[in-house]
């Protein structure tokens, strides 16, 4: 996903408005194929007691320096300062990074992910929370980004992220499933876009894997899957990726 222009940004007018006091601000998620739904926007602010579950286990995961890809609010870029962390967000909305920087969020930076190279130095852990694994968006750019974390992440360099599975798919997405395989791509891989009022981001990929996509996506890009961490019958788990032996 590029970086957004003030009118394609819906996402940081929500959060930026959330910020101000109007708690009925929501995003609407648009499919391409017509599927509407409204995002719960606390879920951006959220204290650490109220996390996910997976989130708050996998968190300890976390060491060294961190690049908080898709800071948002800077949920947990906060709670990572607050634990001694040297952290650098990064954000392709300018309204989330002022939001992020207006709470507290003291290194936030307007880049894509796709943007990232060594100019941000060396990182220990990559942090994609929030289900931002899927900005891999699909098969073939997943194992190129893959390759470029891996570039900028240190020996001990590890991603800690979370994603849902499409394996558990409610019965209204898998139909949506099939059309994927039938036009080969990866099952989980969704096309939508945001609105918020006047303003609509572009269309653009992202990636749902399961366990067994992402061993088979990793393979060959320098990184394996180190631990999964899942709760029983919950679509979403997390994992950490470590580097494979030299």
């Amino acid at each position: 996903m590029k970086r957004l222009a003030p009118e394609q940004d819906a996402f940081g007018a929500v959060l930026l408005h959330y910020f101000e006091g109007k708690h009925h601000a929501a995003t609407v998620v648009e499919r391409d194929d017509g599927f509407m739904e409204a995002e719960r926007t606390a879920a951006y602010f959220a204290p650490f007691r109220s996390w996910f579950d997976v989130e708050r286990r996998v968190l300890r995961e976390v060491r060294g320096r961190v690049l908080d890809v898709g800071v948002g609010a800077g949920r947990v870029a906060l709670e990572l300062q607050r634990r001694g962390h040297d952290v650098l967000g990064i954000d392709v909305s300018p309204l989330a990074l002022r939001v992020a920087r207006k709470r507290g969020v003291r290194r936030a930076k307007l880049i894509a992910l796709d943007e990232v190279d060594g100019k941000l130095g060396t990182f220990d852990t990559v942090v994609m929370f929030m289900n931002n694994l899927g900005l891999l968006e699909s098969e073939a750019k997943a194992r190129r980004l893959l390759r470029r974390l891996h570039e900028v992440t240190s020996e001990r360099g590890r991603i800690v992220a979370t994603t849902m599975s499409p394996t558990r798919a409610k019965a209204e997405h898998r139909a949506y499933q099939q059309r994927n395989r039938e036009r080969g791509r990866m099952p989980g891989q969704v096309r939508f876009r945001l609105h918020y009022r006047l303003r609509k981001t572009p269309w653009f990929d992202w990636l749902f894997v399961s366990p067994k996509e992402l061993e088979a996506l990793a393979r060959g890009t320098g990184w394996h899957v180190h631990r999964l961490v899942s709760k029983e019958n919950d679509a979403m788990y997390a994992l950490v990726l470590e580097k494979d032996a030299p």
